[in-house]
């Protein structure tokens, strides 16, 4: 059971930004004593890995707080994003940690399920962050997609700390930050009828 939850929230961070979980899987493998990766995710500590997925968290920062180009961007994403949650999910639900002393031998022994589970919660993550993003930017003429993206890169930085040392924290935090975005889009696209129909309503009375 803890071995999904790390998997999970990891997974869901890497929906947010696919570079955050697997940077910080790579350097918690690397400096951190009670995180071992299994051998074959172990590359993701690598030197090469390491500068390689910094400098493209770093790009994914910058475009994804520019109006436009975030929309640009989560397009491009659609297919990494999930692709990272699939490596987050296999590499951190076999881990060695203080949460799992022996991890699950079914993932352990069936490598393709956290894989697969990992790749949908990244998919359906990434999802609900493409599809309220431009209603956001559209409800706010752009303002909102810094702090938009500031307070994402936040929850994905958060619950991916959180997944190798509190993975129940970790999952109730994702839990509810999807809860919120969801019924803070709802709002913001009632409001937005409610003014078209209100605009519309004023052009239609007489002069």
């Amino acid at each position: 059971m803890i071995e999904f939850l790390i998997g999970t929230s990891l997974s869901a961070a890497a929906g947010l930004n696919a570079w955050v979980p697997l940077l910080v899987l790579g350097l918690a493998n690397r400096f951190v004593s009670f995180v071992e990766l299994p051998a074959a995710w172990s590359w993701l500590s690598s030197d090469v890995a390491l500068w390689a997925i910094g400098i493209l968290l770093v790009l994914e920062i910058i475009a994804d707080k520019v109006p436009a180009l975030d929309s640009l961007n989560d397009i491009v994403q659609t297919a990494i994003r999930p692709a990272a949650g699939g490596i987050v999910f296999g590499a951190g639900s076999t881990a060695q940690t203080l949460n799992v002393s022996d991890p699950s031998a079914f993932f352990s022994n069936n490598a393709w399920v956290p894989i697969a589970s990992g790749v949908v919660i990244a998919l359906l993550v990434h999802a609900l962050k493409a599809a309220a993003r431009p209603v956001l930017n559209v409800a706010s003429a752009g303002l909102a997609a810094p702090v938009l993206s500031t307070a994402e890169d936040g929850v994905s930085v958060v619950a991916s700390v959180l997944a190798l040392v509190a993975p129940v924290l970790a999952f109730l935090a994702i839990v509810a930050a999807i809860w919120g975005a969801i019924a803070f889009v709802r709002r913001r696209r009632r409001r937005l009828r409610e003014r078209d129909a209100a605009a519309s309503a004023a052009r239609a009375q007489p002069l």
